[in-house]
């Protein structure tokens, strides 16, 4: 019991899946994101149309429409990254998955690229949220980065943290 006490805390960390503005999920324009109905997160307006893994683990969604991955980490934490706001309507115009269902993935390989400037064009916004889909029912407390810009698979968005 006593070496309990001294044990660290194990840690998952999130990487930008991304390049962009680095933006507080409250802040996304979409209340089932932004009240956190789907989960705690982060949100990133790309700066590019490149999303990369944001951990290492396995693809567990790739929609049809192809304007979200879905991604379950080692630790098991589903993490859903949605590009753009009201994109599914796209019906996977300007998406080019990558990946398929049941592929292992690590930290910054390639999962979607999209054209930037046909979502900027054709969606209600291209700010992308990135939500840990089964947040409330892991025991893990989780911190979000103050960074202000995201360096795709190079910065550290949440740390998710665990006794």
């Amino acid at each position: 019991m006593l070496k309990n006490l001294f044990k660290k805390p194990k840690e998952t960390k999130i990487f930008a899946p991304a390049n962009g503005e680095i933006v507080a999920l409250e802040k996304v324009p979409d209340p089932v994101f932004s009240q956190k109905m789907m989960g705690e997160g982060i949100a990133i307006v790309p700066a590019e149309g490149k999303i990369v893994s944001p951990v290492d683990g396995e693809v567990i969604q790739v929609p049809e429409t192809k304007h979200a991955i879905g991604i379950r980490s080692e630790d098991g934490m589903e993490i859903l990254i949605h590009v753009g706001l009201e994109t599914v309507s796209l019906k996977g115009q300007g998406f080019d998955a990558k990946v398929q269902t049941g592929d292992q993935v690590s930290v910054g390989q390639a999962l979607l690229d999209f054209d930037l400037a046909y979502v900027k064009e054709n969606a209600e916004n291209i700010i992308t949220p990135i939500v840990i889909t089964n947040s409330s029912n892991l025991d893990k407390e989780y911190t979000m980065t103050t960074e202000k810009e995201g360096s795709a698979g190079e910065t550290v968005i949440i740390t998710a943290s665990s006794q």
